[in-house]
């Protein structure tokens, strides 16, 4: 949910103190409007924001939907200063969020020429104060939040396994978690796959390994029942495929959110 408070930063770093050039009188219209073709997202906190300003949106598509160049994506009316004053952060907030949801939507389309069941999956790498945003643009895309905070579920990394070994880390976080908390524990070389899932994670995590290494993973730990298998570090869109085929359950993706390119979104207003 979008708050009062989160609208407020946004505006008040985009307005400053004396906004000059959007003091212009009268009731406009205005169409937010796809230069591109893609996935829209983001719509939620780009109403959040004219709602603040006193801005009806009249008309909206609803996130996840596909769109073409030309198409409108959400239509507002009000008094034109207040139109004008929202226009440029609801633009970067809906292109920033369609930019995240458009690469989802393609990772996932790559992953089902494969496998009609793995997950495309998100991460923690997200713009600070933007999480919530970019998470919800992956779901509009296809895709999985993954875990959206710390609370939500323990990652065993290798800094926790250089610090207490990979069993040990694995033991403390268990005698530690709640009964509905998940663990997740990263392996970089295949003969630890089985040593995770033997220790009690709940995900054996398969860093950085080929295609080829994560498949022989795969086979290691596929007789541990309710473990799944995630693979993770470095996956390209190019790279899917691959990865789909070796019959892992999750294909993780920091790209999704920190390499995705804005969707080409226009406000236009008066016509």
């Amino acid at each position: 949910m979008i708050t009062d408070a989160q609208v407020e930063r946004w505006l008040r770093e985009d307005l400053g103190h004396h906004d000059v050039t959007n003091q212009v009188p009268g009731e406009t219209e205005g169409r937010l409007v796809a230069k591109e073709s893609g996935v829209v997202a983001g719509l939620e906190a780009a109403t959040a924001v004219f709602d603040y300003l006193g801005v009806d949106v009249v008309e909206r598509l609803e996130d996840g939907t596909v769109v073409e160049p030309g198409a409108d994506v959400l239509r507002v009316e009000g008094p034109a200063r207040e139109v004008l004053r929202g226009e440029r952060v609801a633009v970067n907030l809906a292109g920033h969020a369609s930019g995240i949801a458009t690469r989802t939507r393609k990772a996932v389309d790559a992953a089902r020429t494969e496998s009609e069941t793995v997950r495309v999956a998100a991460t923690r790498k997200t713009t600070p104060g933007l999480r919530d945003l970019e998470k919800r643009a992956v779901v509009a895309g296809g895709g999985d939040t993954h875990r959206l905070d710390l609370s939500h579920m323990v990652m065993v990394k290798d800094n926790h396994i250089a610090e207490m070994g990979l069993e040990g880390a694995i033991e403390r976080f268990a005698d530690r978690t709640s009964f509905a908390t998940k663990i997740d524990a990263e392996v970089e070389r295949v003969a630890d796959a089985p040593r995770a899932a033997e220790a009690g994670a709940d995900i054996v995590l398969l860093d950085n390994m080929s295609p080829a290494e994560t498949q022989a993973a795969v086979e290691e730990v596929i007789d541990y029942e309710g473990v799944l298998a995630e693979a993770s570090g470095g996956i390209t869109l190019d790279d899917v495929p691959d990865y789909a085929a070796t019959g892992v359950d999750v294909i993780s993706m920091g790209s999704l959110t920190h390499s995705a390119p804005s969707l080409d979104l226009s406000f236009r207003t008066g016509d």
